[in-house]
């Protein structure tokens, strides 16, 4: 009896837990919170935005490109290298 008891409010508190969760979450109230938080971030945003400073670019001819490539690479063989470390 005191195990079908103990199951019982285990069963009722899990939906108890989950009633309220929902009816929390899809309440007007909480939609009205996240919408006004969600709003604030946006004007936030771009209030930072606004400020930031903007960089010059220095990237440009950056690269040196040569006419002869580097022809000096050496070919590894892979059972070659197994076969030196014995």
């Amino acid at each position: 009896m005191v195990k079908e008891l103990k199951y019982f409010f285990f069963v009722i508190s899990i939906f108890c837990f989950l009633f309220f969760t929902i009816k929390y979450y899809f309440s007007n109230e909480n939609i009205k919170r996240s919408f006004r938080s969600m709003n604030n971030i946006d004007t936030l945003i771009n209030k930072y935005e606004k400020d930031l400073i903007v960089l010059s670019n220095n990237t440009e001819n950056i690269i040196e490109y040569t006419d002869q490539p580097n022809m000096k690479k050496k070919k590894y063989y892979f059972w070659d290298l197994l076969k030196k470390n014995d």
